[in-house]
């Protein structure tokens, strides 16, 4: 079952250029879902028609089975985010920021320790919101999304601003709200290698427009597939001569031979060929690419 289906959305400020344009987004039921983009990429802007923070312009957004515009209150009661800053005051504790909202959500009064216990902040006591560190304002901002017990949390760059420790603390709590409560998250960040950590599926958009979704397994069996090959012999010239009679691209770079993408048998062929013409092949080496490089190749291309 999918949390939310997005189908042909377009967006635009005014007469400028599409922020989106006919995009398709899909957030499976119990999944963390890495939304990722550069800046500018439409990442808060789809986030924010998902929420109905602003008005859809083209196209259907669905959650839980339902077209948003004609169950918006409905929807929204099972829905907690996080755009951008949390809206907390300074001057309240984390218990006092807490029941403000409580009365806002009419959630339980007995709720307020709960979430304070899920996100980690059930001991700060009288200590002011404008005293917390950043982490912790972005966990009390959670908790704040989570009064009401949603079954669908949307995070902004979450970790954005944090130091390590904080990101790991992030990381950790997602996973807990996610396998622990069965909450869907849907997270937008730009931090590459924590979202490889941490999510189960992933959708990459660029200057407005869907380059990649599916599951973190696809995406990494594509890692696998784009794996870089160097070979470091004794005579690259002629070694790089050999394998573009062979049809193989590869250039030299570094005093190093690099190809890419090539199947196990295609490497052992050119080190036989290699060594068949008195080449001494020192080494080779493949280096998978990560999250964050298949992210460059799909922008960039």
């Amino acid at each position: 079952m999918t949390s939310i289906q997005v189908r042909d959305v377009s967006y635009q400020f005014s007469n400028q250029e599409y922020v989106l344009n006919n995009i398709n987004l899909n957030v499976p039921e119990g999944s963390i879902y890495g939304f990722l983009g550069p800046n500018g990429a439409g990442k808060t802007t789809t986030l924010r028609l998902i929420l109905g923070l602003i008005k859809k312009q083209k196209g259907e957004i669905e959650i839980f089975g339902k077209a948003f515009d004609k169950h918006r209150i409905e929807i929204l009661s099972k829905i907690g985010s996080l755009i951008e800053s949390p809206s907390l005051y300074g001057h309240l504790t984390a218990v006092e920021n807490l029941k403000v909202w409580q009365k806002v959500y009419q959630s339980p009064e007995n709720r307020i320790a709960e979430v304070l216990q899920m996100v980690g902040l059930a001991h700060t006591g009288r200590k002011k919101a404008g005293q917390f560190s950043l982490g912790m304002k972005q966990r009390l901002g959670i908790a704040v999304a989570l009064l009401h017990n949603p079954s669908l949390l949307i995070l902004d760059e979450p970790t954005n601003g944090l130091d390590p420790s904080g990101i790991v603390e992030m990381r950790e709590l997602l996973k807990t709200l996610n396998q622990q409560h069965g909450i869907t998250i849907i997270i937008s960040s730009h931090l590459l290698g924590e979202i490889e950590k941490l999510v189960t599926d992933v959708g990459i958009i660029n200057k407005g427009r869907m380059l990649f979704e599916s599951s973190l397994t696809e995406l990494m069996k594509r890692q696998h597939a784009a794996s870089t090959i160097y070979f470091d012999t004794n005579n690259n010239a002629q070694a790089l001569q050999l394998m573009h009679q062979q049809k193989i691209e590869a250039q030299i770079e570094k005093e190093r031979i690099v190809a890419a993408q090539l199947s196990k048998q295609a490497i052992a062929q050119i080190n036989q060929t290699l060594v068949a013409n008195s080449i001494e092949v020192y080494g080779i080496r493949a280096i998978e690419n990560d999250l964050e490089s298949i992210f460059m190749n799909l922008t960039n291309n």
